[in-house]
């Protein structure tokens, strides 16, 4: 993870730059804005990694000799067949058509919204996905 922690950081450092060129010739606030927070949540992200990668056994990206099946096995667990995220986002675009049209809209997106979380934090609890 040292590797990615200092990619970070120069991302960060690039795009300082390009928010320091932008203010200047530009003169245009909003876009000089998105870059300096852009800058902002490179650098957070750099220093998590890099603060992390000294926490942890080095990986096979840090290691010049290593080969792709070195890091090979199991990620992690991805729900093969989750209706919740769905859900989810729809009650996420009728809350934000609330914004646009009228906040009557959020008394819809805001039970599908709860259901949505309700379902995805207790998939795994219940119905044939019970794990326990």
């Amino acid at each position: 993870m040292k590797i990615q922690g200092k990619m970070f950081i120069w991302l960060s450092v690039f795009i300082l730059a390009m928010a320091v060129t932008y203010g200047v010739w530009s003169k245009e606030p909003a876009g000089t804005t998105a870059l300096v927070l852009a800058f902002g949540l490179s650098v957070m992200i750099g220093f998590y990694l890099a603060f992390t990668a000294r926490r942890v056994d080095a990986m096979a990206q840090d290691n010049k000799e290593a080969d792709v099946a070195d890091e090979a096995g199991e990620v992690g667990f991805f729900s093969p067949h989750s209706w919740q995220p769905l859900s989810l986002a729809i009650g996420g675009a009728l809350a934000f058509l609330g914004i646009v049209f009228g906040w009557w809209l959020l008394y819809f997106s805001a039970p599908v919204i709860l259901i949505g979380l309700f379902g995805w934090v207790f998939e795994y609890y219940r119905g044939e996905n019970r794990t326990q």
